[in-house]
Parts: structure tokens; sequence; C-alpha cells
């Protein structure tokens, strides 16, 4: 447990927790909605700092992250907790642990012992996901800093919910995010998430603004985000953001409270990536269909392809000095 930063305190007891973007006013003695952020006699702790409950090394692919240091791999930690709760959630059990149960569980890791980690690994970057790393973020911070000394990137895979200070303190040490925007409509964002949808959409846009590497994820769930409506709707604001934006459209599998909501057909995700493309986008992506032709990177230019893949494998990389080798057309990334 260790002091939070990002808060401020207010009159009698009460803090203000600006981490995120739901502003806790929090009364002492209790918690923000992320269940990890406690008022103790006015002053704001990190419960879950430095408690790793995963921790695991991953291909950069599978964040996912595509234009950025491709066919590397990234040690990724999680603490428990979650300021949103996604009704679909993959990693429920750590996510809504501190809501549902009200403990903090984790073994207990110093930030150096994370960055020695991913050096005897052979990691070229860390990244903080499985979880949303903006409730860790003191953790995160602390592990990023000597992570860039050591000559590695940091990556968020996040939910988009932190505000501008908390995206002021990421320029710091934050190389990259793969941020998902679930949907294009309020409704969903509410209902689904607990959460809203502007908030995620203007983080997106400030974190690139601020020069961080930015990739985004939807996640297509039948009946709920799939329309071709709101799929045109998230393609033309990423189009208007920055088009060299790369667009993941994950496929939905059955999960937590969403277990009688059927897979996403692939005539579905192909269709959206499909759309993605008409709208202008530059690289648009197919996932969780390991195998299709939308998992590959192709030249915007002359559709050549330039990293062929399957599921987080990359079987072929042709890019040279990031140029496609075709047409010599620039490759939007990181170390590509």
């Amino acid at each position: 447990m260790r002091e939070a930063r990002l808060w401020r305190g207010l009159e009698k007891g009460k803090v203000d927790c600006y981490l995120c973007s739901f502003h806790c006013k929090i009364a002492d003695g209790k918690r923000g909605v992320c269940g990890v952020r406690e008022n103790r006699g006015g002053t704001l702790y990190s419960l879950n700092y430095g408690r790793v409950i995963a921790q695991h090394v991953d291909p950069i692919e599978k964040k996912p992250l595509f234009h950025f240091q491709p066919g590397t791999t990234s040690y990724s930690i999680a603490t428990v907790g979650c300021n949103f709760r996604c009704l679909h959630c993959q990693n429920f059990e750590i996510s809504q642990m501190p809501r549902e149960t009200g403990r903090v569980a984790g073994e207990e890791v110093p930030a150096q012992k994370i960055v020695d980690g991913a050096v005897a690994f052979g990691c070229s970057s860390i990244s903080y996901t499985y979880t949303e790393p903006t409730i860790f973020f003191e953790y995160a911070q602390d592990c990023g800093v000597p992570a860039r000394e050591k000559g590695l990137k940091n990556v968020f895979v996040t939910n988009g919910y932190m505000t501008r200070e908390c995206i002021d303190e990421l320029k710091g040490f934050l190389d990259a995010a793969n941020v998902d925007v679930k949907s294009y409509d309020e409704g969903f964002y509410k209902k689904v998430c607990g959460a809203r949808l502007a908030p995620v959409l203007e983080t997106v846009e400030y974190i690139r603004s601020a020069g961080i590497w930015v990739e985004v994820t939807t996640l297509i769930i039948p009946t709920l985000n799939d329309s071709e409506e709101e799929l045109r709707n998230i393609a033309r604001w990423i189009f208007t953001t920055d088009k060299s934006i790369p667009w993941h459209i994950s496929a939905f599998y059955p999960a937590y409270k969403l277990l009688e909501v059927p897979p996403t057909p692939r005539a579905i995700v192909d269709r959206a990536r499909e759309i993605g493309l008409e709208e202008g986008l530059r690289y648009v992506y197919t996932g969780n269909v390991p195998g299709d032709p939308g998992e590959s990177t192709y030249c915007y230019n002359c559709k050549e392809v330039l990293i062929e893949r399957f599921g987080f494998e990359v079987r072929k990389n042709s890019i040279k000095e990031s140029r496609c080798p075709k047409c010599s057309t620039e490759v939007d990334g990181v170390e590509m």
C-alpha cells in the first residue's frame, strides 16, 4: 500500500481522486469505483501498489499492437481492479475482485524486479494489461521510468478513461497504448460498461496529440454494437482523429454476464473491416479469427502484403526501414 498520486483533499475529510474520469469524491474509510483506492484519514492510498496478480511474456501482437515493434515480446503485468464493470469481461475474476469480494490479492513485487524480469526474458517492452492499468498508475509509473532507462518501451492496454492530468504524467514514460473504443453509443457504455463514451474519445485524441502511439480496438458484440451505422461512425471518428491509427475489430465470444449472447459471425467482422477501409483508414485488422486475411498488414498505397500474420505469430515481415519494399511508401508506426 502506498499513498496515491493525482488526488487532492476536500472538506470534512473527503478526497477528490482525479486519476480517471469518474472523479470520485471519496469519504474517509471508503473506496473509489475501482475498489483499490481508499481514503484513510483524509489521505488517498493505492491498495494494489506492487501487488501483481498476473505476469507473462506475450507477443506484442497480443495487446494487440501491430504497428509497434512488430515481432517482439512484451513483459505483461497486472494488478486486481478496474474502474469499469463490463458485462463481457474476460478477466472478471481479477478485474472485479475488489468490487465483488473486497479483496486485493496479489504477490508483492518491487518495481525494479519487473524491469529486471523484462530484461532477463529479452523483452522489448513492458505492457500494463489484463485489467485496467490506470488504476495501478503509481506502480506502472514506478516500473516505467526505470524501464525507459534500460531501453525498454512501455505500453498501456486500456479502456481510455484516464484524465488529462493522468495523461500528462504518462507522457514521461508511456510509448504506446491500445485503447478500447467499445461502442459509439452512450447507452451501450452506460448499460454494458457502467461508464461514458465521451471521455474515451477525448482520451484517444489527447494521447495521440501527446505523441504516444495509439491503436484502437472494438469488440463486436452481436445485437449490442454490431450495426453497420455504428461501425461506420467509429471508423469516421478514427479517420477524423488520425487516419493512420490502426483499428482492430475483434470477434466476441460469450463471457462473464453475457453468456447467452452468441459469438460474432466472421462475416460481420470481415464487413466491419471493409467499412473501415471504405472510410479511408489506412490499417484495419480482424481479431479472434486466426487465418483471416485481415490479420496481415498491407501497404495502404499499393496493397502489397508487408507483414503476414497467423493469430499473434508474425510469419513474414518485408518492411525495410519503415517503408514498403515495392513502392517505398512509409509505413506508420514505431520501429517498423
